[in-house]
């Protein structure tokens, strides 16, 4: 890794007065190799998948594969799941020389993580939130490195607002919000909640959930007048959705392959990303038989007589 120098603030972007397009945390897939695909095809921003600060920091071999990047993988967020002030602090100063910001984890509601003390269960420690986030500022010695929160929300939409307040006057950079509460899964994401908190800070609030295609980031934005979006799922099913692409293009497809075998990618996560992105322009039998391949080659193999080389793309 290479200590990135003379980076701008992260900031800047939302001054600029364009709606900010941003890569989600996810488990698994929003890896290094997934980011370079991705930047490829206008996003603005991406996260790490979230990283346990504690393993982070008592693991070399967990600092080695769970954060990797390279000196053309900025803007980088780096997001970590912490319990305690001096954890999330100590793991912010290791990544803080490769990285333009770290992201406290809110959000997150799976049982484990929040019996952990993880996650979506911090939403409702908004004096703890507020030490977190003045801790990293104090630590981190560079003036440009953001701190920012990713959350969901209350069914009491007057607490969402006192945690984001509070998480303001600490010097939060910015909000991701989830529109949804920690119960709700794949119910309509609350816009107008996401607006209410938007009209109650003064920092940058960025929207998440339900961002399929380009035509939803300016929805969202006339919906709530955020500053950003994150899309997860729907950069999954199509990383060239920032782009303005319904589906996911050849080239696109191409890209990935091309990246992923240059970065030494673990086939399973090649295969994974590859199913996503030719969901929605494959039939069910071609599905069956792409999913049933085993080796680089043979998904290569079947990409170029199902979908055509990239020559084929050359005019």
């Amino acid at each position: 890794m290479k200590t990135a120098t003379g980076n701008t603030s992260i900031m800047d972007m939302f001054e600029e007065g364009k709606v900010v397009k941003i890569c989600a945390p996810m488990v698994r897939y929003s890896k290094l190799a997934f980011r370079s695909l991705v930047r490829k095809y206008s996003c603005d921003v991406c996260f790490t998948p979230m990283i346990i600060a504690a393993d982070f920091l008592r693991s070399v071999k967990a600092r080695d594969s769970e954060f990797t990047t390279n000196t053309s993988d900025r803007p980088l967020i780096v997001q970590f799941a912490a319990q305690d002030t001096q954890t999330l602090a100590d793991a912010a100063c290791v990544v803080a020389p490769f990285s333009d910001g770290v992201d406290l984890n809110c959000g997150c509601p799976q049982r484990w993580a929040m019996s952990a003390g993880y996650g979506a269960c911090l939403i409702n420690k908004p004096e703890l939130v507020k030490d977190m986030v003045r801790h990293v500022r104090n630590q981190v010695d560079n003036p440009n490195y953001t701190v920012s929160i990713k959350i969901r929300i209350h069914k009491d939409l007057r607490q969402t607002v006192d945690l984001c307040q509070k998480a303001e006057s600490a010097g939060v950079s910015w909000v991701t919000v989830h529109g949804r509460t920690t119960e709700e899964r794949h119910q309509p994401v609350h816009y107008d909640a996401i607006k209410t908190i938007k009209e109650s800070v003064s920092v940058p609030v960025i929207a998440n959930g339900d961002i399929k295609y380009l035509r939803d980031v300016e929805s969202t934005h006339q919906l709530t007048g955020v500053n950003g979006v994150m899309a997860a799922r729907g950069l999954l099913a199509n990383p060239a959705m920032f782009a303005g692409y319904e589906d996911t293009p050849l080239q696109c497809i191409w890209d990935w392959v091309d990246i992923a075998v240059e970065q030494g990618t673990p086939f399973s996560c090649f295969h994974h990303h590859l199913i996503y992105m030719l969901e929605r322009v494959s039939s069910q039998p071609e599905r069956k038989v792409f999913n049933s391949l085993s080796s680089t080659s043979a998904v290569i193999d079947y990409l170029q007589n199902t979908y055509g080389s990239i020559h084929d793309l050359e005019p």
